[in-house]
């Protein structure tokens, strides 16, 4: 295809490579690429027109305040040509149809993830190289599956980690910028730290409540660089692959100039801006990446799309907003049935407005399923978040199913000699479990995984240690991430529990007034002389 005919005989080869662009949805985009990037007399597309293609526009320079790496513009500004000469390789000035499609299928094919980890890893290798900071990385060969040796610095992971956000939120970015896009990075500390304290070596020492990130420099090896991305950023492999797609399908929509395809930017600023919760655009990215469903892009919309007054309709709950308390919580997230995201921020140390050495920390719960009143634990499958000021991720073990347990006072007043305990815990066993918030969300528990056979091990908070550790909260959110239906779903469930709380409260006056009918007079005069008959009239 490309220039070609229908009534043209194509190749064996150009028929396997189309066949493999039609899997991936994208051939009709290729075509309509290809058509406007390739010179009618060669049939093929110059170099520089597709660099351009992939390339970043600065329009404007950057400003000084962004707190920018000094190597990251330069990055940036190589990446298009890196892509060109690493995956669309061709002897000639130009690309053709085969050599297009050969690239965009190294980019964009299906492939396991340890592979496009390593094209990942290629990719920045590369480009750093062409800035002028080649990387310690070695490749043992040009395929795709090759092991990797040598070393990241942490320095490289610094900037690594923005260069996938870039990627990754492209599309996005072509959508929203009008024009000129200013891009704020996310936090990615955490992330640093959870790779750092993964993967390097002589790390001991460090101390995560207060460490200058920016100036660390530690030695992170390629291999187990390569296993933390894969066992706790899994999705992080695919940022490369929406980046080509939507680079490809922003051209074959636009008009013929080729601006209209690229990414303007006027500003990046490497300080994300301050928030009023505690899930932040850092943390909703961090969550995203370890998830392959379409719950992923639900909690990047959390903090990406909003209201003109700063208000989120996936806001379920927030304790500084709606108070304190497992009443108001269940009246927020009741009827909500879909997956919910629970963040807990607590201190390790006294709460104190004078006192800055406070360690605050952040753990996280994934449930995919709302709530439920039962004196048992419940649920499908659920993930754990150690989220500030270190990420990681424990996902469910397989052994027991005890992901969520919530259980509010029973409205009757029956007596019960041995009444199941209060409050929200996930994981563990009814008095073991791995997290506990009490009634009142004024303390939370967290116990070591040795009493949790339902998620996987690991410190939730950092130097946790063997025995329980007790915490006052300091906030507690719930965020819905089951869409506009769900939403919806509950507005009208709580609708129409208020509208059954309305009529219970109404009196009829008019029974009320009749005394002589009422059931009251009857009881209270059997109560004065039980041995008194009582005649039923007929």
């Amino acid at each position: 295809m490309g220039a070609s005919s229908s009534t043209e005989k194509i190749s064996a080869e150009q028929h396997e490579l189309e066949t493999l662009a039609t899997s991936t949805g994208s051939l009709p985009s290729l075509q309509k690429a290809f058509e406007k990037l390739a010179d009618p007399q060669t049939k093929s597309i110059p170099l520089k027109s597709l660099q351009k293609c992939f390339c970043f526009n600065f329009r404007e320079p950057i400003s000084q305040a962004s707190h920018m790496p000094e190597n990251f513009p330069k990055l940036l500004s190589n990446l298009g040509t890196s892509i060109v000469d690493l995956f669309f390789i061709t002897d000639k000035e130009g690309v053709d149809w085969i050599q297009f499609l050969r690239g965009y299928i190294k980019c964009c094919g299906r492939m396991p993830t340890s592979a496009l980890i390593n094209i990942l890893c290629k990719l920045y290798a590369a480009t750093s190289s062409k800035a002028g900071f080649p990387l310690k990385v070695e490749f043992e060969s040009d395929d795709i599956d090759c092991k990797i040796s040598g070393y990241f610095t942490s320095r490289d992971v610094l900037m690594f980690l923005p260069i996938c956000w870039i990627m990754s939120q492209s599309s996005r970015m072509l959508k929203l910028s009008q024009g000129q896009a200013k891009i704020e990075m996310p936090d990615t500390n955490h992330l640093l730290l959870s790779a750092v304290t993964s993967c390097a070596e002589d790390v001991k020492g460090l101390n995560v409540w207060d460490c200058s990130i920016s100036d660390m420099e530690v030695q992170l090896p390629a291999q187990k660089f390569h296993m933390w991305v894969l066992s706790t950023v899994p999705t992080l492999a695919h940022c490369f692959t929406q980046y080509v797609h939507a680079r490809i399908r922003r051209l074959a929509i636009s008009e013929d100039n080729l601006e209209h395809s690229n990414l303007p930017i006027s500003d990046i600023c490497f300080t994300e801006s301050p928030s009023k919760h505690l899930l932040t655009c850092g943390r909703a990215w961090a969550i995203s990446l370890t998830l392959r469903s379409t719950i992923s892009e639900e909690v990047l919309n959390t903090c990406i799309t909003g209201n003109a007054d700063g208000t989120n309709h996936n806001l379920l709950y927030s304790s500084s907003i709606h108070g304190r308390g497992l009443n108001r919580f269940w009246s927020n997230i009741e009827g909500y049935h879909g997956p919910l995201l629970i963040l807990v921020s607590a201190s390790s140390g006294n709460i104190d407005e004078s006192n800055s050495t406070v360690d605050r920390w952040v753990i996280g719960v994934l449930t995919e399923q709302g709530f439920e009143n039962k004196d048992q634990f419940y649920g499908s499958s659920g993930y754990l978040y150690a989220l500030s000021p270190i990420f990681h991720v424990f996902s469910p073990h397989g052994k027991d199913k005890n992901f969520v347990y919530s259980h509010l006072h029973p409205s009757g007043r029956v007596y019960d000699p041995h009444p199941k305990p209060v409050g929200i815990r996930f994981g563990g066993t009814i008095g073991n479990e791995r997290v506990s918030i009490d009634e009142d969300f004024a303390r939370v528990t967290v116990r070591h995984h040795a009493v949790d056979k339902t998620y996987q091990p690991g410190s939730l908070v950092p130097n946790q240690g063997f025995l329980p550790l007790e915490a006052p909260i300091l906030d507690v959110e719930a965020w819905g991430l089951g869409g506009q239906m769900a939403k919806k779903k509950q507005n009208a469930y709580q609708n129409r529990e208020q509208l059954f709380t309305e009529q219970r409260r109404k009196v009829d006056l008019k029974t009320l007034g009749n005394w002589e009918d009422s059931p009251e007079k009857i009881m209270m005069g059997m109560v004065s002389d039980p041995n008194k008959p009582h005649r039923e009239e007929r």
